[in-house]
């Protein structure tokens, strides 16, 4: 059932929260992406069979919640993810980003690292204004305030402001250690061709935990969307929610 958060002076939140058992998996969908993709509707369908908790949820200016897309900055929606963990669930989590959502899943995990049991990245994409941005690009942010790319659909193009970039800027994690010490486990396509496969091992360098497994898909592309991809996604996130 879609249900919505509602935050004085902040915008209402879309989510969809189902109840089981524990740790809830919660799905930071990516970049413009929201709660009714491919990934989020697999790992919801199998809690569904299997009586465990998930929560899935549209971030600020996407999909079904309210608010403006172009305003948004990554610490809003790092924000936005918060309020749903504090106030929509309950006990340990298993946190599944994809590409932002990795980015996201990151910056949650280290603010709420005691209830944080797991975390899976697909293709995951921290400090992406960093080394997803060359000269012109940003040299064009700071004079018009916003980049339009044209990401594979030139009728679709992606719109990133200066004020994103800017927070993005100032929430970059791979240049340090990042103090995490849950099982991480990293899928990612070798044919990925928006999030280099050198981000996911930079990322798996900078984590702390001892417990980091790469899972590398050798014809994957960067939305890992097929049914082998989605049913290679389940299995992992099962395993780490079944642990005992």
């Amino acid at each position: 059932m879609l249900r919505f958060l509602d935050r004085p002076g902040l915008p209402r939140l879309a989510y969809r929260h189902r109840p089981g058992a524990g740790p809830t998996i919660v799905f930071l969908p990516g970049y413009r992406s929201d709660m009714s993709g491919g990934k989020a509707t697999a790992l919801d369908g199998w809690a569904e069979r299997t009586g465990h908790a998930m929560l899935r949820f549209d971030y600020r200016g996407c999909g079904e919640s309210a608010g403006v897309f172009g305003e948004a900055t990554l610490d809003d929606w790092r924000d936005d993810l918060l309020d749903l963990l504090d106030r929509v669930t309950d006990g340990p989590l298993v946190l599944v980003g994809s590409s932002m959502g990795g980015w996201l899943m990151l910056l949650a995990a280290l603010e709420r690292s005691e209830r944080v049991r797991a975390l899976v990245g697909i293709a995951a994409a921290p400090d992406f204004t960093e080394w997803g941005f060359d000269d012109r690009m940003r040299a064009t942010l700071v004079a018009d305030g916003l980049l339009v790319t044209e990401e594979g659909d030139p009728a679709d193009p992606q719109v990133v402001t200066l004020p994103f970039w800017r927070s993005g800027q100032a929430n970059r994690l791979l240049d340090r250690p990042i103090g995490l010490a849950c099982p991480v486990r990293l899928l990612h396509g070798l044919e990925d061709r928006v999030v280099p496969t050198s981000v996911a091992f930079r990322l798996g360098r900078a984590i702390g935990s001892a417990d980091v497994q790469f899972l590398l898909v050798k014809d994957g592309d960067h939305r890992l969307s097929r049914d082998g991809d989605l049913k290679l996604l389940v299995a992992t996130v099962a395993a780490l929610v079944e642990a005992p």
